[in-house]
């Protein structure tokens, strides 16, 4: 990593980023933080928003099988909606890789949450849809290193 003028890091897969996948790359992880920061005052409107409707598949540690549609993971935000809430929450080590008309954001989630503390390696596949938005179609979120972790503890989500 190297240090730019401001303080912060530039990593060195940054470095080769053109202009236009700078100004995406911080799109992008400004449309999943808006998202996580609604997520995490309760309101699921953010991932329901940022999922796509079009063409959808999610993973999750809790679920045993892959999530086929919007309208399936709809259900799942029905009975999270106002439930989940933390203070903060840590978005750690984002990285932004490109493809034509896709993005694959990658980052650790951080999270005391009033129901689980939320420990993810979360991978979401942005896809510029018809109308120009970028939207997830396809999102996992797994435990990092689930056997350091007590299950017995965690609350029922719903």
């Amino acid at each position: 990593m190297q240090n730019t003028a401001k303080g912060t890091r530039v990593t060195e897969y940054e470095q080769g980023y053109t202009p236009e996948q700078k100004q995406l790359a911080e799109h992008i992880i400004g449309l999943e933080k808006a998202a996580l920061d609604k997520w995490f005052a309760g309101d699921v409107s953010g991932y329901r928003e940022l999922w796509s409707r079009r063409s959808f598949t999610y993973f999750d540690g809790t679920n045993t099988e892959r999530v086929e549609n919007h309208d399936t993971v709809d259900k799942f935000l029905d009975e999270l909606d106002g439930k989940l809430h933390a203070d903060t929450y840590e978005f750690r080590s984002p990285r932004v890789q490109f493809g034509t008309d896709m993005a694959l954001l990658t980052y650790q989630l951080f999270a005391d949450t009033n129901l689980i503390d939320m420990k993810y390696n979360c991978i979401e596949l942005y896809q510029r849809e018809d109308d120009s938005q970028w939207r997830v179609v396809h999102s996992t979120w797994s435990f990092i290193r689930p056997m350091d972790m007590d299950f017995g503890s965690v609350e029922t989500v719903v």
